[in-house]
C-alpha cells in the first residue's frame, strides 16, 4: 500500500470549524448522513430494543393461551376460575420475565454487536425461560394456584422456546425494513488495518452501518473502492465529529497515537451516548465471543458504555432495597448492642455523620457508628504529623493514622472487621449508596480524582466494591479510582452478588488497619 501521506496543516483550531468538517464530505455520503439523521431513522435505530421486548410478551402470551386451550378444551366453571387465576399470576410474572431477559444481555447485544443474530439468543433464551418458569412454579405451587403435571411443564419450556426465537427472528426482520434503519460510523485510523475494516463493512449492508469516513493526524492514501470516504477531521476532535455528525458508533483502528492519547480519546467518549469497538491487537488470533463481534472475520472489541440502562438500574435498586431492608432487620439486636458499648464506653452520639460525595457529585451525609473520642475531628491536626502519607513516596491527598490514639478500644474493633460501615445500609435504603459500588469519597479527596474517573460517580457509592475485596485501606488513591472506573465499565448484576459474596471473606482475612 502507498505511504503517500496527506497534508496536514501545523497548527490547527482547537475544535474544527463544522464548515469544515462537512467540506470534507462527499455527495454520497452527505446524503446517507441526511437520512441517517432523519427524526424517523433516529427512531429506528432504537426501535430495535422495544421490538424484542414485544417480540417476547407475545411469544409468552401466545404460549400461555394454546397450552391452556390444548390441556383445558371444555372448561368447567371451577376450571374457569382456576384459569383466570393462573392468568393473572402469569401477567404478574410477565415484568419478571423481561427484567431476567435484560440480565442476560438480550436486549443489549443487538446494538454492542451488528453482526448479532436471533440464532446467537437461543442459549440466552433458553436460560431466560428456564429461570422464569422455575419462579412461576414455585410461587405457583407456594400460593397453591396450580400444580401442573411435568408434561405441561416440559411443553411450555419448549413451546415458548421456539416461539421466542421465531418472535425475535420477525421483530428483528420488521425494523431492519424500516427506512434509515442503521447506525452512522467512524473509524480512528487510516492505516491498512482501519481501511480494512472500512472495507468488510461496507461489504455487509446488512450490518447497517453507515460509514461516514475517517479521523487521523496523519492519514495515508486510500486503497480503492474507499476513494468517496475523507478524512474529518484530527483524532484529538473525535468527540466534536461525534456530536456534529449524530454518530453511534467509534471503531478505534492502530493508530500512530500514542498509548495515553488513544486512552484519553477513549475516555472522552464515555460521557455520549456512543458505542467504543477496537480492533485488538494480533487480531487474526482473536476469536469472537463475549464482548467480541466481528465484521467479515475482523474481530472487533465492544466496549461496554458506562451508563446503566434503565432495566439494569431498576435491578441493582430492587436488589439494594431487598437486600439492605433484610440487613436491618437481622442485625437489629447487633445493632443495639453495638449501641449500648459505644455509650459506655465514651460520651458522645453513636452514631458518626460525615459528608460524602455521591451520585453526579452530589453530597450527601453518611452514618457510621462512632469509633473515636467525640473530640476527634476536633484533635485531627493535632496528631496529623502521624499521617503515615506524610512520609517520604506518601499520598498527600489521603490521611491515615495506623493505631490512631483518638479510636476508642472498641471502636478499634469495629473498624478492624468494618462493623462500623453497618449503619450505611440506611443510607441505602434512603437512597444515598448501594450496597456495591464505588467508594464514597469526601469533598476534600474527590477533588483529586482526574476528569476520565468522574465517571466512577454515575452509580451511587457502594458499602463494599472492587476496592475493599481486593485491597481495603491499603490500596493508593489513584488505584482505587481505577478500580471504580472499572468497576463503572464493566457492570453487571452477577459481578455485584460476587463482589458481595467476595466481601466476608476479604474482611477477615485483611483486617483494616486505619
Amino acid at each position: 500500500m502507498s505511504v503517500v501521506r496527506n497534508p496536514v496543516p501545523e497548527a490547527r483550531p482547537e475544535t474544527q470549524p463544522e464548515e469544515d468538517i462537512m467540506a470534507a464530505l462527499d455527495e454520497r455520503t452527505r446524503a446517507s448522513i441526511a437520512e441517517a439523521n432523519s427524526p424517523s431513522a433516529r427512531r429506528a435505530r432504537w426501535v430495535v430494543r422495544r421490538g424484542l421486548v414485544v417480540a417476547d410478551v407475545v411469544a409468552l402470551l401466545l404460549t400461555f393461551g394454546i397450552l391452556e386451550l390444548g390441556y383445558q378444551p371444555n372448561p368447567s366453571v371451577t376450571n374457569h376460575v382456576s384459569t383466570v387465576t393462573e392468568f393473572a399470576l402469569f401477567m404478574l410474572m410477565l415484568p419478571v420475565w423481561i427484567l431476567m431477559a435484560s440480565l442476560y444481555g438480550l436486549y443489549d447485544q443487538t446494538r454492542r454487536r451488528p453482526d448479532h443474530g436471533t440464532m446467537d439468543d437461543v442459549v440466552g433464551v433458553f436460560h431466560m425461560i428456564g429461570a422464569g418458569l422455575a419462579l412461576l412454579l414455585i410461587v405457583g405451587t407456594a400460593a397453591d394456584i396450580f400444580h401442573p403435571n411435568s408434561g405441561k411443564v416440559v411443553t411450555f419450556w419448549f413451546l415458548a422456546l421456539t416461539l421466542v426465537v421465531v418472535a425475535r427472528a420477525c421483530a428483528r426482520g420488521v425494523c431492519k425494513r424500516q427506512a434509515g434503519y442503521g447506525e452512522n460510523a467512524i473509524i480512528v485510523g487510516t492505516g491498512e488495518v482501519g481501511q480494512l475494516a472500512a472495507h468488510k463493512i461496507l461489504q455487509h449492508p446488512e450490518y447497517g452501518i453507515n460509514l461516514l469516513g475517517f479521523v487521523d493526524d496523519a492519514p495515508l492514501e486510500m486503497r480503492p473502492g474507499l476513494s468517496h470516504l475523507r478524512v474529518l477531521s484530527r483524532s484529538e476532535q473525535v468527540r466534536h465529529v461525534v456530536e456534529l455528525l449524530n454518530v453511534d458508533r467509534v471503531i478505534i483502528a492502530f493508530t500512530n497515537e500514542r498509548h495515553d492519547r488513544t486512552l484519553a480519546l477513549i475516555r472522552s467518549l464515555n460521557d455520549l451516548d456512543v458505542q467504543v469497538d477496537i480492533v485488538p491487537r494480533f487480531f487474526e488470533l482473536v476469536p469472537s465471543g463475549p464482548g467480541v463481534h466481528a465484521v467479515e472475520g475482523l474481530p472487533l472489541i465492544a466496549l461496554q458504555h458506562p451508563r446503566l440502562s434503565r432495566s439494569s438500574r431498576l435491578l441493582k435498586r430492587l436488589m439494594d432495597v431487598v437486600g439492605a431492608t433484610l440487613g436491618l432487620l437481622f442485625l437489629s439486636p447487633l445493632f443495639a448492642y453495638v449501641a449500648i458499648r459505644i455509650r459506655r464506653e465514651s460520651h458522645g452520639p453513636v452514631f458518626f455523620r460525615q459528608t460524602r460525595i455521591g451520585t453526579d457529585g452530589r453530597e450527601f451525609t453518611m452514618y457510621k457508628f462512632r469509633t473515636m473520642t467525640a473530640d476527634a475531628e476536633r484533635r485531627k491536626a493535632e496528631f496529623a504529623h502521624l499521617n503515615v502519607h506524610r512520609r517520604e513516596g506518601g499520598d498527600p491527598r489521603m490521611f491515615k493514622i495506623v493505631h490512631d490514639p483518638r479510636v476508642t478500644p472498641f471502636g478499634s474493633f469495629l473498624r478492624r472487621y468494618s462493623l462500623d460501615e453497618l449503619p450505611q445500609l440506611v443510607n441505602v435504603v434512603r437512597g444515598d449508596m448501594s450496597l456495591v459500588g464505588p467508594r464514597p469519597l469526601i469533598p476534600e479527596e474527590a477533588e483529586y480524582v482526574a476528569d476520565w474517573a468522574r465517571k466512577r460517580l454515575r452509580p451511587k457509592p457502594g458499602i463494599t466494591g472492587l476496592w475493599q475485596v481486593l485491597g481495603r485501606s491499603g490500596i493508593p488513591f489513584d488505584e482505587m479510582t481505577k478500580l471504580d472506573y472499572l468497576y463503572v465499565t464493566n457492570w453487571s448484576l452477577r459481578g455485584d452478588v460476587r463482589i458481595l459474596l467476595q466481601t466476608i471473606p476479604a474482611v477477615f482475612r485483611r483486617p483494616r488497619v486505619d
